[in-house]
């Protein structure tokens, strides 16, 4: 009855086109609409901290960790803390979340500014993501925040095995390259510039104190880890 009644009042509600789309992302139907409606707003578009969506994006980025762990836990009964923690780490690391976002539509839900055009290249949708976790879980408990993320995020999008088979951490790799072939690879600093209203870092691959090649992103984790990986192509071609 309770279902039934939540229909008849989004099908009333002026968001009802909106409830529509969320029902088909989510697998169910929304009873607090506005807990959503916050999730897909960005601090671009609102910069007031109670009506964007980042303390939601915190909140559903410690639901996701939890169950995302809890679920690796027992599917894995024989392996290491280590692998497991490595694991969840790829399932949820930021690049992976924005895909599986903007490959279940968010892109075209989430409120930001259009004008912003660094953030097109940032991992908005994922945080977003994230904010709809901990929207789930304040409108529908932890039960149903447990089977959204199982369902509709993991059997759905994510494919364990080829995660666990493929090593997405190109600052190790280039590292374990540097100590196998004895040359000295440094991470520099070059520079930090701001894109609308985030800031940017670019790293520099030092090989052998030459430039070999920089990356770029929104936090110098993520600039290091995009160095890192043109080098290691870059690598791998001379070696052909």
């Amino acid at each position: 009855m309770r279902r039934v009644l939540s229909r008849i009042k989004n099908f009333f509600s002026p968001d009802k086109q909106l409830s529509a789309q969320l029902e088909h992302l989510l697998g169910f139907t929304p009873k607090h609409l506005p807990y959503y409606q916050l999730a897909l707003m960005h601090r671009s578009k609102v910069d007031e901290l109670a009506r964007n969506n980042e303390r939601l994006e915190f909140l559903g980025d410690a639901m996701l960790g939890a169950i995302v762990g809890e679920y690796l836990f027992k599917k894995y009964p024989t392996q290491h803390e280590g692998y497991l923690t490595e694991l969840r780490s790829r399932i949820v690391r930021r690049e992976t979340l924005n895909n599986v976002a903007m490959r279940m539509g968010m892109n075209k839900l989430v409120q930001y500014n259009s004008h912003d055009k660094g953030l097109d290249r940032s991992h908005i949708f994922g945080n977003a993501f994230e904010a709809l976790v901990g929207a789930v879980y304040l409108d529908q408990g932890y039960p149903r925040t447990r089977t959204f993320i199982i369902k509709q995020f993991l059997h759905a999008y994510i494919d364990i095995e080829l995660v666990a088979a493929t090593d997405t951490n190109y600052k190790n790799q280039l590292l374990n390259w540097s100590q196998r072939n004895h040359r000295a690879i440094e991470f520099q600093n070059m520079e930090e510039s701001r894109e609308g209203t985030r800031k940017s870092f670019t790293i520099g691959i030092m090989l052998e104190g030459n430039l070999l090649c920089t990356g770029v992103g929104y936090n110098k984790k993520h600039a290091g880890q995009s160095a890192a990986k043109k080098a290691m192509e870059m690598l791998a071609n001379e070696e052909e």
